[in-house]
């Protein structure tokens, strides 16, 4: 019995021995695949911050963003190129009615503001000069002119004349500073460095460089048979507007257009005439049948008119048999003193 009592325990500690032993290796295993499989997860839930990439989107859009502000100045350049122009507003603005009439009395006292506005046209820089639009640069000789024709009249007023010319011109007439100072067309400023005379702009640019005939009708002459001298700057992102503007004011005035029904006759200003401005109007308005019958010249100035006269007046100048003539030209100065 004793025999087989050692033999049995001997079994039953074999036996306890076999089985304690089998956690141990398995355990490692459980635990390690455990693990792996909560770290493998683990970094796409770090990866939410590069998913977060994004964000810098709105940089990006703020870059774009930053991008069309600094579009928006040159998109605003011909608004600072205006503003250029702006430097004639105080002038016009206080001393020409609107009617086109100047105080000269009153302006002839600013004589060194009129020296320091066209000292403005002398030092702009020709480089930005080209980078404007034609509108902003027909404007800017309409202003140059007609600041530099106000500055001829203002040192010369009031006007003094002979005796033989005031009984053949009359007192008041431009013809005798004209004369005094040998000739108005012909004084001489610096614009952007270089000489030019009225008359050299009036032929460079405005017969010449610009197809834009109504310009003629913007430019002063200083006097009462004048187109009637604005008083605002002409504006490159305005011109169309004032010019159409100025053309239905000039002609609105007997002056420069009117009918005679009774006797068949359709009077026109001076200038329009085909030997001064006229013919400059064929490029842009000899396009049109209605006016065949009459030279060319006068045709394309008939044309041009129909825009801006009564309908009519535009009646009359299609269907009638009428004569043209010219009106004298009036050259008593335009003095609202």
């Amino acid at each position: 019995m004793a025999k087989h009592s050692v033999i049995l325990i001997t079994l039953i500690t074999v036996l306890m021995l076999f089985v304690g032993c089998k956690p141990e290796p398995a355990e490692p295993p459980q635990v390690q695949p455990q693990k792996t499989e909560i770290l493998k997860p683990e970094p796409p839930k770090v990866e939410p911050p590069k998913i977060a990439r994004p964000r810098p989107e709105p940089n990006e859009i703020g870059h774009a963003e930053t991008k069309l502000q600094s579009a928006e100045p040159n998109k605003a350049k011909p608004t600072t190129k205006v503003s250029f122009h702006d430097k004639c507003a105080g002038i016009l603005n206080e001393f020409v009615d609107d009617k086109g009439m100047v105080n000269y009395n009153k302006l002839r006292r600013q004589r060194p503001e009129l020296n320091t506005l066209l000292d403005e046209f002398a030092k702009l820089d020709p480089k930005e000069y080209k980078s404007w639009p034609e509108g902003d640069k027909i404007a800017f000789w309409i202003n140059a002119y007609n600041i530099k024709m106000l500055k001829v009249i203002v040192n010369n007023y009031p006007i003094e004349s002979t005796r033989i010319l005031r009984i053949l011109w009359g007192p008041y007439s431009i013809r005798h500073i004209d004369k005094n100072i040998g000739g108005i067309w012909k004084s001489k400023f610096i614009v952007m460095d270089e000489e030019f005379t009225l008359s050299e702009i009036d032929k460079r640019f405005f017969r010449k460089e610009f197809d834009e005939p109504r310009v003629f009708i913007a430019i002063t002459h200083a006097s009462v048979s004048s187109p009637p001298l604005n008083n605002e700057p002409y504006y490159g992102h305005r011109l169309n507007e004032q010019l159409d503007k100025q053309c239905k004011k000039f002609l609105s005035s007997p002056s420069a257009f009117r009918i005679d029904r009774e006797n068949n006759i359709v009077y026109l200003s001076a200038i329009l005439k085909p030997t001064w401005y006229g013919q400059y109007f064929l490029k842009k308005y000899d396009t049109d049948k209605r006016f065949k019958d009459q030279e060319p010249a006068v045709g394309a100035v008939l044309n041009f008119i129909t825009n801006y006269v009564p309908e009519s007046d535009i009646s009359f100048l299609e269907l009638k048999n009428y004569t043209v003539k010219y009106l004298n030209y009036d050259w008593i100065i335009n003095d609202g003193s």
